[in-house]
């Protein structure tokens, strides 16, 4: 199979991965608003470095680290929940919606890793890289040109949504005023935490 090929497939698909917005993505674009795209995009490039790491354990076909992440996947889905529900909390008692001035508290490599860590709570994630990884050019065990080409592509094409993302939303927000932003700020507050409930309820019914 022609590597390039294989690079370009992969990046569409990292690319549709990232795309739909979920809390993850309300985040960057929060952040986006709120301190502008150099830590919105840090926010996307934190999710889009765990969403590398599934892809590298999807497309090596590592079965015993995907067993472990599934056995895992009731405490780190907890804990993922209750951080996104603080985050949300502390955006909605953030005192200015202004950007660039409410931003000590989030700096690019804060940003970074909160992303990372979060995204990486959600261990079922991996069960669609292996999906994916199962689906590329009929490929069901790739060589290591092909594992380390295809992570690059996926990896990229979600580097490459959260870049468009978080540029448009500081770009188009930057025209708006402080009481509009201030507005949709509490509004990715409150969506943040219902989708974080959303994220949890199946563990919770799983529970009781």
């Amino acid at each position: 199979m022609e590597l390039l090929a294989v690079f370009w497939r992969s990046l569409v698909l990292g690319f549709s991965i990232a795309a739909p917005v979920g809390p993850i993505g309300m985040l960057c674009i929060e952040r986006s608003l709120r301190c502008g795209a150099g830590v919105g995009l840090a926010t996307g490039l934190g999710a889009a470095t765990a969403d590398g790491v599934y892809a590298l354990i999807g497309a090596a076909g590592l079965s015993a680290v995907t067993a472990v992440l599934s056995s895992l996947a009731t405490p780190l889905a907890l804990m993922g929940c209750v951080w996104l529900w603080w985050l949300a909390w502390g955006i909605w008692r953030s005192p200015s919606a202004e950007a660039t001035r409410d931003c000590r508290d989030v700096a690019p490599r804060q940003a970074y890793w909160s992303a990372l860590l979060l995204t990486l709570t959600n261990p079922m994630t991996i069960l669609s890289f292996v999906a994916v990884f199962a689906s590329l050019a009929g490929v069901s065990r790739p060589g290591a040109r092909e594992v380390v080409v295809m992570v690059a592509g996926m990896a990229a094409g979600s580097a490459l949504w959260w870049l468009l993302l978080s540029f448009s939303v500081a770009g188009i927000f930057a025209r708006c005023g402080d009481v509009v932003r201030r507005r949709f700020t509490r509004a990715c507050a409150l969506l943040i935490a219902v989708m974080a409930g959303q994220l949890v309820w199946p563990v919770l019914v799983r529970l009781l």
